[in-house]
């Protein structure tokens, strides 16, 4: 099949150019074995921790501090999110869905590491406000505000 064939996805027409990247492969095969895990066994909140602690692990050094400094302030400012990995990334979820959620630079080849929130955070202010952050570093002043998006979050 030439490089500008069509195949066709569930009924509609793809690109054979517009496939995912190896990091968006890997992340989406990540959370299939999530969620297999999930439904099989569940999880309580040591092994999702262990899990969390374990891909924070596998960071280079300066996403593997700034994502254990935010594994602190969410569990110490949100102790009723647990903590999990969502993607292959640590996550923090309220009733089994993901609240907030931090992405590694590396994992997907940008410049920068990304803190966000999902629609179950409740964060609504008007009809536009923030949903995920770049993080190049944690300031005192950074990890304020982290805290208090987090506590919001969870309606605190």
């Amino acid at each position: 099949m030439s490089p500008t064939a069509k195949k066709t996805v569930r009924g509609s027409a793809k690109t054979a150019d517009t496939t995912f990247t190896a990091e968006e492969k890997a992340a989406m095969k990540a959370r299939a074995q999530e969620m297999k895990a999930e439904a099989c066994a569940g999880k309580d909140r040591a092994a999702g921790e262990r899990e969390l602690l374990a891909k924070i692990g596998e960071m280079p050094a300066p996403e593997r501090a700034m994502a254990r400094r935010l594994h602190d302030l969410i569990t110490a400012s949100a102790p009723m999110l647990m903590p999990k990995t969502w993607y292959g990334m640590p996550a923090y979820a309220r009733d089994g869905k993901v609240v907030c959620f931090f992405q590694s630079a590396r994992k997907f080849n940008t410049r920068y590491a990304t803190f966000g929130f999902s629609d179950q955070a409740m964060l609504d202010d008007g009809d536009l406000w923030p949903t995920a952050f770049a993080l190049k570093a944690l300031s005192a002043a950074d990890e304020a505000k982290i805290v208090a998006l987090v506590k919001k979050a969870v309606g605190g």
